[in-house]
């Protein structure tokens, strides 16, 4: 986690840096980090954060299933086989079952000298060791000649389902469905500020095909990203075979991470803050990015810094549970606290938010936030998930 935490440390450095010089001088940098002359296509902060947050995440997450591995793999190994270096195969009087020197040496660059290293490295994918198919031949039949090499362990290896690689060939399948499941949350909850738009309730979208699509006037909802990302996941581990409830559970972690960085775009595009205020770290907003009815205030709530920052926290409690309690925890603890962690601080970031859905019943607004609404029902949910599943283990 060593990278992890590095980045993350210069990030909140330049981020608060960048904030406090805000707050000093009132001016917000553009939110078109980079101009393409060729294509006239301009590069928004807002996408490169979010990108940005994705793969701090996913490498966090990475680095939470690496340590998934390597304590089933000490499991079940014994510790006279993890410690037992590899044997070079000889000829002559003392020939006895051995790797071809030049394996070992292939091997050596990897860092895997003992057979408990190469059991763990072929456990999780014996591509992954850097051989020839022949070279995995005679590394599969190595193993299978060492005394007290469980066979099963050649055939499907329990940690095989805690292999890092999974982090980087699904995210591409959890990253675009979280988009659509984000846009499709905000069609169906426009924002009034996309009234400016002509955008006033979902129909007014397919009134407009072009506005479904067009993610760079904004709407994208955390929940709709949220559960696209849970069927992408979900996809994806059932083809793999692997638990999907458990890897949701290290997902998280990287998610609560990636949204610390993610919301510093809001902070870029002017957007999603929240009401006047003279408060000391009040942000400043253009009157161009003002919502109408408040353009003669110019100071607001940072909205995007009270959710970046409770995000923080809620990364730092769920990293501890999973690197300290991985026994104590149950399979589904940490996707059910990070819901209610989240669903806590929406609730009390929707205080202070302004441009937020409010819910209508029978074509009266009854003043409560459509992500509140959705907040308090996951908050309850979850609770009560949790508390029937430990009063059943009791």
């Amino acid at each position: 986690m060593k990278r992890v935490w590095f980045v993350l440390a210069t990030f909140l450095v330049g981020s608060g840096g960048l904030f406090v010089y805000h707050l000093l001088t009132g001016v917000t940098p553009s939110r078109v980090a980079l101009h393409v002359e060729l294509f006239n296509f301009d590069i928004y902060w807002y996408g490169i954060l979010i990108v940005g947050g994705i793969m701090l995440g996913g490498a966090a997450v990475s680095e939470l299933v690496n340590q998934k591995a390597r304590l089933v793999w000490r499991e079940y190994v014994p510790a006279a086989l993890l410690k037992q270096p590899l044997a070079v195969a000889r000829t002559g009087p003392e020939t006895k079952v051995g790797l071809p020197a030049e394996i070992v040496k292939t091997l050596a660059k990897r860092r895997i000298q003992t057979v408990g290293e190469l059991l763990y490295a072929w456990g999780l994918d014996p591509r992954g060791l850097g051989l020839n198919k022949a070279g995995q031949r005679a590394v599969g039949d190595y193993l299978a000649a060492v005394p007290g090499v469980n066979p099963q362990w050649l055939a499907d290896a329990p940690w095989r389902v805690w292999n890092p690689e999974h982090v980087w060939n699904g995210v591409a399948w959890c990253l675009v469905l979280g988009v659509i499941g984000a846009r499709l949350y905000h069609v169906l909850t426009p924002s009034p500020s996309m009234a400016a738009l002509g955008i006033h309730s979902p129909l007014d979208y397919f009134r407009q095909p072009f506005q479904l699509i067009n993610l760079r006037s904004g709407g994208l909802g955390i929940y709709g990203g949220v559960a696209g990302g849970a069927i992408g996941l979900f996809w994806y581990t059932r083809r793999k075979r692997l638990p999907g409830l458990a890897w949701a559970d290290l997902s998280v972690v990287g998610l609560a991470l990636g949204q610390v960085v993610g919301r510093w775009g809001n902070f870029f595009n002017q957007e999603l803050y929240g009401r006047p205020s003279d408060l000391p770290w009040a942000i400043t907003i253009h009157e161009d990015y003002r919502l109408p009815g408040y353009t003669e205030f110019s100071r607001f709530h940072p909205a995007f810094l009270y959710e970046s920052l409770w995000s923080l926290l809620s990364f730092f409690f769920l990293l501890r549970l999973a690197r300290r309690y991985p026994r104590e925890l149950r399979t589904g603890d940490l996707t059910a606290l990070y819901l209610i962690l989240y669903g806590l601080g929406r609730i009390l970031l929707e205080t202070v938010r302004l441009d937020s859905r409010t819910v209508s019943l029978a074509g009266v607004d009854l003043g409560l936030p459509v992500a509140s609404l959705v907040s308090l029902i996951l908050i309850l949910t979850m609770t009560l998930w949790i508390i029937l599943r430990r009063r059943r283990r009791l």
